[in-house]
């Protein structure tokens, strides 16, 4: 295979960027000393040259830099830190980096002690820098690409006295819906659209108006997201410049829609496979293997990225053959070997019936080309799988910060980040040294504090998560399901009072409790996410988890690491695992 056509599937990639990265303009390399930065950025006729040095050096101090596998280092100025030093060196420049922050800060009680300082200040400001907190969004577009990879949602916006400046948002589907990167310009929403449209010519990809809401949800969902993601994601103007989007997102109206995964039930996926089959593409593939390896992407197009077994871009073939496959699926590379040429007339199949450009199908297909060697030799290769994989994850990225300096790797600091994820699995480390193994009582369901008008729909969820927990589980699952859900009603009882089938809500339920006991899906488990959706006729892993813990009270990302945070929602298994890892930990960290 020629470099050339290896390269092939990149071309799209390289035209998203180019529509973000030729629009960087390069910040002034500015001065050593901050003072005489800020100095020069107040000299500067357009407001964003100060705003812009002033949120990335407060995004400097974000504690969400931190993550699980640094190790123990000198102590980062933090966001108080640098909001003092501001509030006690008092000169005009520190007191326009304090009407910035005044802006950008998130925290009402630092906003008010800014302003009750700069009232007392007397400094000549640029016109536009005491009313900063004026600065509105005036225009919202979203850039949308039909092979799906991501969405660039555009803000338009403008500060006081008119200057205007556009922020470029880029949430990466494949990455399940975070935001990957962002980046601020000197230009009107206007101009930059042109741009795009007139020097970066693209006949797939479709720009539309984006409500406000929607926009506010979409970016903070995606940067909730990615902050919990390892390793961290990096440009050369993100995360610096997450404290101004922040700021500019704040201003729009909450409660709008997020990204929704498609629902793909059972029915829905047997109607595909027969489909697919039936159809000129995949009749050549239809016996037990081919039936098996189509099982098996359809798993990774249902619960991973953006959730559609139809969507494939050369990304997602990356991700399948290069990665996922190799790593997820336990079988004999005799039977693994048959999967891209699956995958390329599964490709053919799906563009075809979506209509997508021959150009594109062509990328995606040369994607499977470059990718099947490498997966060839992996499926052949000793490879971790499951939670193997995830160890040896943690690991490796242990080992590289590890090169980054003549150190050994610090085995305290590795005993330490376990117990501390124990610590989260059931509560705090007062909670994980008196936990106990003894089994879950067979409880009734508690109905105090559930609204009457909820009940009955309450009543068909609970009748299913019974019977779920009765036939594939035991009286310990039931019961905690049963807590689950009663904290679920009792914390938003809204939920049962909107549209929604009683199977999705007891699927979410069962779901999050098997996840969380490490009973589905997990290495050992014995039991698939596909194969306890199939009870209640569903497919994918929960759509309605998120929705399900937030409301129970429970800060956890449902799909990078189920921690409830409680002790009462484990079955006896669960927890005894837990207290041999903590025994094991403490004991080697002494």
């Amino acid at each position: 295979m020629s470099k050339k056509r290896a390269d092939k599937n990149r071309k799209r990639q390289r035209r998203k960027a180019e529509q973000r990265s030729h629009l960087r303009s390069v910040p002034p390399s500015g001065k050593p000393d901050l003072l005489d930065a800020i100095d020069e950025a107040l000299r500067d006729p357009h407001p964003l040259a100060l705003v812009s040095m002033v949120g990335a050096l407060y995004s400097l101090t974000d504690p969400r830099l931190d993550n699980p596998f640094d190790r123990p280092a000198e102590a980062r100025v933090d966001r108080e830190t640098l909001v003092e030093s501001f509030l006690e060196i008092d000169n005009r420049r520190t007191t326009a980096a304090l009407h910035v922050l005044a802006a950008l800060v998130d925290d009402e009680l630092t906003e008010v002690r800014i302003l009750e300082e700069l009232a007392t200040r007397r400094y000549p400001m640029p016109d536009w820098l005491p009313r900063l907190r004026e600065t509105e969004v005036h225009t919202i577009v979203e850039m949308v690409h039909v092979l799906g990879d991501g969405d660039d949602i555009l803000l338009g916006m403008r500060f006081p006295g008119g200057a205007e400046a556009t922020a470029l948002v880029y949430i990466d589907h494949n990455l399940g819906g975070v935001t990957k990167d962002a980046f601020v310009i000197e230009a009107p929403i206007t101009a930059v659209l042109a741009t795009t449209r007139d020097r970066i010519a693209d006949p797939d990809t479709t720009y539309r108006d984006l409500a406000p809401a929607d926009a506010r949800t979409r970016i903070t969902d995606g940067i909730d997201w990615g902050a919990r993601t390892y390793p961290p994601l990096e440009s050369d103007t993100w995360p610096a410049c997450r404290p101004l989007v922040e700021w500019l997102v704040r201003q729009l109206p909450a409660g709008g829609r997020g990204y929704e995964r498609p629902e793909w039930s059972d029915a829905d996926l047997a109607r595909l496979t027969q489909e697919y089959f039936t159809s000129e593409f995949g009749a050549g593939f239809d016996d037990a293997d081919g039936r098996g390896l189509l099982d098996s992407i359809l798993w990774f197009g249902t619960d991973y990225g953006p959730g559609d077994p139809l969507r494939w871009s050369p990304v997602g073939v990356e991700i399948l053959l290069a990665d996922w496959i190799p790593r997820k699926i336990v079988a004999d590379p005799a039977y693994l070997s048959k999967a891209p040429e699956l995958l390329r007339s599964f490709i053919r199949y799906c563009h075809d019936r979506q209509g997508i450009r021959t150009a594109l199908t062509d990328e995606t297909l040369a994607a499977v080309d470059q990718w099947e060697p490498e997966y060839q030799r992996l499926i052949r290769s000793s490879r971790p799988q499951g939670a193997a994989a995830i160890a040896a994850a943690v690991q490796l990225a242990a080992a590289d910060l590890a090169d980054d300096d003549d150190d050994a790797w610090d085995d305290a600091w590795y005993e330490k980040t376990v117990l501390e994820s124990l610590d989260e699995a059931v509560g705090g480390r007062h909670a994980l040294m008196n936990l106990d193994g003894s089994a879950l009582p067979d409880e009734e369901f508690v109905w105090a504090g559930v609204p009457g008008d909820v009940r009955s729909r309450v009543e068909e969820v609970l009748i299913l998560t019974d019977a779920c927990c009765d036939k594939l589980f035991d009286p310990e699952y039931r019961t905690a399901c049963r807590r689950f859900l009663s904290r679920v009603t009792v914390g938003d009882p809204n939920i049962f009072r909107r549209k929604g089938r009683a199977s999705s809500a007891a699927a979410a339920v069962c779901w999050v409790i098997a996840k969380a006991n490490n009973a589905v899906g997990a290495y050992g488990s014995g039991l698939t996410v596909q194969e306890l959706m199939a009870f209640f006729g569903e497919s994918g892993s929960s759509q309605r988890a998120g929705t399900f813990l937030r409301a129970a009270g429970i800060d956890t990302d449902p799909y990078r690491g189920m921690h409830l945070g409680t002790p009462d929602l484990l079955v006896s298994a669960r927890r005894s695992q837990i207290i041999t890892s903590r025994d094991r930990h403490l004991d080697a960290g002494r």
